[in-house]
């Protein structure tokens, strides 16, 4: 067994940790739970496309947590591997903690046998521990310390059992001096071979690319970066040419698979020894059950439909709109009562009052009034998530999504795209093909963010309060088949003659935490509460000064004689075949560049309105059915928030393209609503 010397250790008082595993072994809920980070935790493969890093303490010493992204194995072959094998070579940890999923167990320790080839010390974490013995299973292990060569600490991220055993352990082996030894996982012919690869390779004057044994594999698989990486010369590269031509390889198996095939061989041998199971792996277990009907041929399509509807029915109907009422309540009497009696006893002046009262609690406490309903879209899909149900969809969307030139894995971007575009756009990294990924970001804005649900909730109750969870699904429909549509326009331009694989996990049915859903809604609140204190008041502030002064500097009594009223009125005509030409609607609609928000605050500056009630009457008189539904649909589809511009911005690594995406979604939004102001006008 070949010993080597641990070459990366470091001079630092902190100790650096990555958490290594592949998706769905509980990886970020263990960063979570160490590091007290707010990253979310999804459930589905590839929800850390890049690495993420937090602090932790422990007894005293001060640790550097870095969470790599989910993977299968360390060949290069998609961005994830490529993020976390570059993480490991170019800036290595003191220790690695190599998260293993214990019911599903055989499969992950493949990247455990890849990993305990790169020369740095390793920790293994057996997770997910609760579920692996409510089976009735047993783990011996010291017999899989034995067999692996690492300590192995039971744990569960998700109840914080067994973390800090973790972490003592973690820290005891990042200070140990001693070399570390190789596992060989080889049978004779192609353990030797790569024994005296390894020889000569720690005889070569090397760029680092991991400890020799590492170098050896990669370079017996005729892995690329491993071959362009290390410096042999001539004779070296002919002597280990010869060597990796005595092992006879097929038209069907090269070197690269008999190696995975001994590791899995290596893998199951010592697994029939350290597991106990009381069933065998092929009895069908209950996430199978539920997946007979939720992944059905014809009912998967139909139940996913019904669980959305379900869930815009609870937010937007009687539940979500009880909520809604007590914060409105709160925001219009005491908080805006409050205020005013103490701009009142401090002597302030008329515009003092008005930019508070009329600018700053108007602009931002209306919105505000939708906070409720947020925080229950977002509970429920949260619930849909961490279920692993979502994961579910991808699978069923596949087929579908295929035909329009995306793949099963532009899935998760889009149902992202539901929350937020900024992390949709960037979680779009994870599609290998690049005409794949850019036509899913161009489609991403059409899927209906959060934030476009407050102005969905301003305007449907005024105007079709009998049919309103009806009436937003509708608007997502409509966003979806633009999408669809967008997608298949570009299949035959763009992304034509495209095709891309896709492969992923369905992770087993469980059980969504309290923390985990907390986080994910937190998110959203936080944004935002954020969003509420800069953006929104901001605009709310500019808005009030634009419509209560002219250009003489003069405050205003009507707004019609406004600097904003001046301005907008160039802009209006624009929008008059779509239903709603007034200077108003416009100015709403340039205020929702910065946030989508700010259309309903700006909305309720420029009317005056100082609740959800006057503000509903207010363009109750403003717009008519036909004009406000086509109105939602111009919200629905126009180019997105500057945040969200900039992250497709950096995504597209073209301005050009983006500025081509920019005008693509204003035509579509245009052309769209004018469509459904006429088809309205007929019904309403």
């Amino acid at each position: 067994m070949m010993q080597v010397q641990n070459k990366f250790k470091k001079k630092s008082n902190t100790l650096k940790f990555a958490l290594v595993g592949n998706p769905n072994s509980g990886k970020t809920t263990l960063f979570n739970q160490l590091t007290g980070s707010t990253q979310y935790v999804g459930n589905w493969p590839g929800v850390t496309v890049e690495k993420k890093e937090g602090k932790a303490k422990f007894l005293g010493q001060v640790i550097t947590i870095l969470d790599l992204p989910g993977i299968y194995s360390l060949s290069p072959y998609s961005p994830e591997e490529v993020i976390t094998r570059n993480s490991l070579l170019n800036d290595p940890p003191d220790v690695i903690i190599n998260v293993v999923d214990s019911t599903n167990i055989e499969r992950n320790l493949y990247l455990t046998t890849q990993i305990s080839e790169f020369g740095i010390p390793i920790v293994l974490a057996l997770n997910m521990i609760d579920i692996f013995r409510k089976r009735g299973d047993v783990v011996l292990l010291e017999e899989l310390e034995q067999k692996f060569g690492v300590f192995v600490i039971p744990i569960s991220a998700s109840k914080s059992e067994g973390l800090k055993e973790l972490i003592s352990r973690a820290i005891y082996v990042s200070k140990q001096k001693n070399n570390t030894a190789f596992k060989n996982f080889y049978e004779a012919d192609i353990g030797q071979t790569i024994e005296k690869i390894e020889k000569i390779i720690s005889q070569a004057k090397n760029e680092k690319f991991g400890s020799a044994r590492w170098s050896a594999v990669k370079i017996f698989e005729d892995d690329p970066l491993a071959l362009k990486s290390v410096k042999l010369n001539e004779a070296q590269a002919s002597k280990i040419a010869s060597l990796k031509n005595s092992i006879k390889t097929s038209r069907n198996v090269d070197r690269q698979i008999m190696v995975a095939d001994q590791r899995y061989k290596y893998i199951c041998n010592a697994c029939s020894k350290a597991i106990k199971r009381k069933c065998a792996l092929e009895t069908e277990t209950f996430s199978d059950k539920i997946d007979k009907i939720l992944t059905h041929r014809i009912l998967a399509l139909p139940i996913f439909l019904l669980f959305i509807f379900v869930i815009f029915n609870a937010t937007f109907g009687q539940f979500g709109n009880f909520f809604k009422e007590k914060v409105e309540w709160f925001v219009n009497n005491p908080f805006a009562l409050l205020f005013s009696d103490i701009l009142d006893k401090t002597g302030a002046s008329v515009w003092t009052k008005s930019l508070v009262l009329d600018g700053i609690i108007k602009g931002v406490g209306v919105a505000a009034c939708f906070l409720p309903q947020i925080i229950i879209l977002f509970s429920l899909l949260s619930l849909l998530e961490d279920s692993g149900y979502m994961s579910r969809c991808a699978f069923i969307m596949d087929k579908l999504l295929r035909k329009m030139g995306l793949s099963g894995r532009s899935f998760v971007p889009m149902l992202m795209g539901f929350g937020c575009t900024v992390p949709a756009v960037m979680s779009t990294r994870t599609i290998e093909c690049e005409k794949t990924k850019l036509a899913t970001i161009f489609v991403i804005p059409f899927m209906s963010c959060s934030a476009k649900m407050i102005i969905y909730s301003l305007m449907v109750p005024v105007f079709f309060n009998d049919n309103q969870p009806l009436i937003i699904f509708s608007l997502y429909l409509i966003g979806i088949a633009v999408a669809v549509l967008s997608a298949i326009i570009l299949k035959n331009t763009v992304s034509k003659d495209t095709s891309s694989s896709f492969i992923m996990e369905l992770p087993p049915y469980r059980m969504p935490t309290f923390k985990s859903l907390f986080i994910h809604v937190w998110e959203r609140v936080k944004d935002f509460l954020k969003r509420a204190g800069t953006v929104l008041a901001g605009c709310s502030v500019v808005v009030w000064f634009l419509r209560s002064f002219d250009f003489n500097l003069q405050m205003v009594q009507d707004s019609q004689s406004s600097i904003l009223a001046g301005v907008a009125t160039f802009i209006a005509p624009i929008f008059t075949p779509c239903g709603f030409g007034n200077w108003r609607a416009s100015v709403a609609l340039m205020a929702g560049l910065a946030a989508k928000e700010s259309v309903v605050s700006t909305m309720a500056v420029l009317y005056g309105a100082g609740d959800s009630v006057k503000l509903s009457e207010a363009i109750c008189a403003a717009f008519s059915k036909a004009s406000a539904f086509s109105f939602m649909t111009f919200v629905l589809l126009y180019t997105p928030c500057i945040a969200a511009v900039s992250a497709i911005r950096r995504e597209f690594h073209n301005p050009k393209w983006t500025a081509l995406a920019v005008c693509y979604q204003l035509l579509i939004a245009w052309v769209v609503s004018i469509m459904v102001f006429l088809i309205g006008n007929l019904f309403f």
